[in-house]
Formats: C-alpha cells, structure tokens, sequence
C-alpha cells in the first residue's frame, strides 16, 4: 500500500516516495547536496550506493562477469545491458514508430532526435536551434574561420571531414566513385546516391502526417512539415523571439544590434 500511497511528496517536482528517506536522497538532486566523498580522488555522490560503486574504479573491482565472452563489469546493470548484445534483445519500443533498442537512453535519444521539435541549443551567431551540443558544435564550425581539415596532395583545407573527402575523390581522384546505374550520374558519398535512385524509382517511403504528401527522404518530409506547424527553428540571441526561416533573424539581428532595436526585443 505505500507504492501505491504518496504520503512523501517532492515539494519541487511532485514525484511520490513511499518513505521519508527516499524523498530526502531524491531532494538531494534540486539541492546539489553530495555528503558522500571518495577518499582517493574527492568525487562526491549523492548516496553511499553511488560512492561504493564508483569506488571499484580505483581498486579495478569488477565483480560481475559475462559468461559469454568472459568481459567482466562493476555493476549488474552493466552486465545486464551487455548481455543484450549476445542475446539481441530490444525491450524499449517506441510508442510512436514501433521502433526497439537495447537500452532506454538509446530510445530517449531516438524519441528526442526523431519525434520531439524541442531545440535547446541555439547557435550564438545565427540563432539557429539545435537538438543536441554535438550537432550545435558541428555547426558552429560554418561561422568559424578555421579550417581543421587539410588535403596531403595540396593547399587546400576544409571545415568538414566529407568535403575534404569529396575534394579528395574530384582532384585527386583518391577514394571511389558511386554511379548510379540508370543515369550515370556519379556521387562521392554512398547515401546520396541511395537518395538519388530513390526519386528515379519513385519511391517516397517518407509520408506526411499532415496532408498525406509523400516524400523520398525523412529531410525533404521534414522541410515540408514546417508548412503545416509553427514551429521556429531560429531564435533572437536574447531569446525573446524565434522565427522561422535564416533570413528573417538576420534582419532581427541587424535591428537588435543597435540600442533602439535591444529596447524593443525587451
């Protein structure tokens, strides 16, 4: 009956606990309260559980042992997660597209980059909004004036690993073309040929929720989507605007630069 009670009540999140000293460790997460110290390299933890565990990584510890192939973990869950590798099994589906994974983080992520609009991160320079920091950090490197990549044959540098691929394959011929067998057409890059054959052959797999139009890829389906929503992939720098296409918060941006345009974002 206290599972299914909720005598102890998170005054910050509402979350239930069926005893008072689950609720006082579970406050430690709003309170940033770490009591428990490793006394090898003053990590602290929230729990006694966590400093136990973590513990086994300075006396390499590891009690739990797959009996597959011998590799051995320091937690059970560990070991557990491991083991679906052997076995193959995807228990986590997704309620949206049928979809299974392995581990529950991997299905968080696909819910997040496949099914969710929520962008947190947004780009200082152009206010465009992403999902993840990666795929903020890769773009980032658009406004950036480094050049990371280099070509061995020539002078030549790039901000991408594929454009410094492509040139690799166009000049220098290094690397392998991929044809497409109906038009000759040539790409450096195997999925885009896929894509490619695809609007040939008609196929338009990707299908629109909105007004049944159908697509050849998830990137063409989702570029049209923005027609039927309000979603705003692009936010003013102080965040007190979004917009949805590039240009128009550009010209927000030149407006807000001045002193008169800051006042009227605030």
């Amino acid at each position: 009956m206290n599972i299914h009670s909720c005598r102890f009540k998170c005054s910050e999140c509402g979350k239930c606990f069926h005893s008072n000293n689950h609720l006082t460790i579970h406050r430690r997460i709003h309170s940033g309260e770490k009591p428990f110290e490793c006394s090898v390299c003053e990590k602290r933890f929230a729990r006694a559980g966590g400093l136990t565990v973590h513990f086994r990584i300075h006396s390499e510890q590891k009690p739990y042992k797959c009996e597959v192939c011998q590799k051995a973990f320091v937690t059970s869950s560990s070991l557990n997660s491991h083991m679906r590798i052997h076995t193959k099994e995807k228990p986590y589906h997704c309620s949206l597209c049928n979809k299974s994974f392995s581990h529950s983080s991997t299905l968080e992520l696909h819910k997040r980059h496949i099914h969710s609009n929520r962008r947190p991160y947004h780009c200082p320079f152009c206010g465009k909004l992403f999902k993840t920091t990666g795929n903020l950090m890769q773009h980032v490197r658009v406004h950036a004036a480094t050049k990371e990549f280099s070509c061995r044959h020539c002078s030549e540098s790039f901000r991408w690993r594929e454009t410094l691929k492509s040139h690799r394959l166009k000049s220098h011929n290094e690397g392998t073309w991929f044809t497409c067998h109906i038009c000759q057409k040539k790409f450096s890059n195997e999925s885009h040929l896929k894509e490619h054959i695809q609007r040939h052959e008609g196929v338009k797999p990707y299908v629109c929720d909105g007004c049944s139009k159908c697509f050849c890829t998830a990137t063409d389906l989702k570029r049209h989507q923005l027609v039927h929503s309000n979603f705003k992939g692009f936010c003013c720098g102080l965040f007190c605007k979004d917009f949805k296409r590039p240009e128009t918060v550009k010209r927000h941006f030149r407006r807000c630069s001045d002193v008169n345009g800051v006042n009227d974002c605030l």
